[in-house]
């Protein structure tokens, strides 16, 4: 067969596997074709850079991921000049490369990166969706395939780490959570190989956990947590090593709590 014909029977990438709980879908490609920003707010671990690499891939549209630290700096998103060669060249950072070329910029924990990297995502936030580089002198107009979505947990908001009222207003908000149980049993079942069967008690245990959540824990379990969990028991691991190396010792080094959660861990998997 012509190598010209297999090109065109070869089949198109899907999108990574995402269960909607709700209109989220919807919400986020309206938002996108009518130029608006977005920020996605849950705990830790809920399926929101999944949600937003699926979103990507079924719009046909590139990502640009940047997870956000304390150093991270407005030049690490827009750019500077380095020393190539003996001579001095401008790099576009990944929020500039998003600009120029349309697609989405994705912002993880927004709310760790410093302050200044806020006020450079301000133009692109309103009605200007402008990107002013003032080290080249460009002021760049970002086309409509261009989307800006940033992600926060709210539950570790301080004080010194939370989203100012005059930066959240310049989103539309959509809210995550953990999903229904029958829903996080599938999606473990499909991550991990494990039956969902075998499934159905880990997923019981993370909502017991979660229900300590501002008790005993600063967090709860994560479905990230539940799939390494069950891909353990998945390749031949004991089920009581995986519990506790993929549910119970990420959550805590309290011996105290540690005991506790092992505790509750044996009544609900035996």
């Amino acid at each position: 067969m012509n190598a010209a014909l297999l090109a065109v029977a070869k089949p198109e990438p899907q999108p990574p596997a995402y269960i909607a709980s709700g209109n989220e879908c919807a919400l986020f490609e309206h938002a996108w074709r009518n130029q608006l920003p977005v920020l996605l707010k849950g705990p830790t671990g809920c399926g929101k850079t999944r949600f937003v690499t699926h979103m990507a891939a079924r719009l046909g549209l590139p990502l640009h991921t940047v997870a956000c630290h304390d150093d991270l700096t407005a030049a690490d998103l827009t750019g500077r000049y380095l020393l190539r060669g003996g001579d001095t060249v401008w790099s576009d950072g990944p929020l500039t490369r998003a600009v120029r070329e349309g697609g989405i910029c994705y912002l993880d924990e927004v709310v760790e990166a410093r302050k200044d990297v806020t006020v450079v995502l301000h133009p692109l936030t309103d009605d200007r969706r402008i990107l002013p580089l003032e080290r080249t002198g460009e002021q760049l107009a970002a086309p409509n395939s261009f989307m800006l979505v940033v992600s926060y947990n709210p539950g570790y908001q301080t004080l010194l780490k939370a989203l100012k009222p005059s930066t959240r207003q310049r989103f539309v908000a959509i809210e995550f959570g953990f999903l229904p149980p029958e829903q996080e049993i599938a999606v473990v079942a499909a991550e991990s190989g494990l039956s969902p069967e075998r499934v159905r008690p880990l997923v019981g245990l993370a909502g017991r956990l979660r229900a300590l959540k501002g008790h005993d824990l600063e967090e709860g379990v994560s479905t990230r947590l539940v799939v390494y969990c069950a891909t353990l028991i998945a390749a031949g691991m004991p089920t009581a090593d995986a519990v506790l190396a993929g549910m119970i010792e990420p959550l805590t080094d309290e011996a105290d709590v540690k005991a506790a959660l092992l505790d509750v861990a044996r009544a609900v998997i035996g």
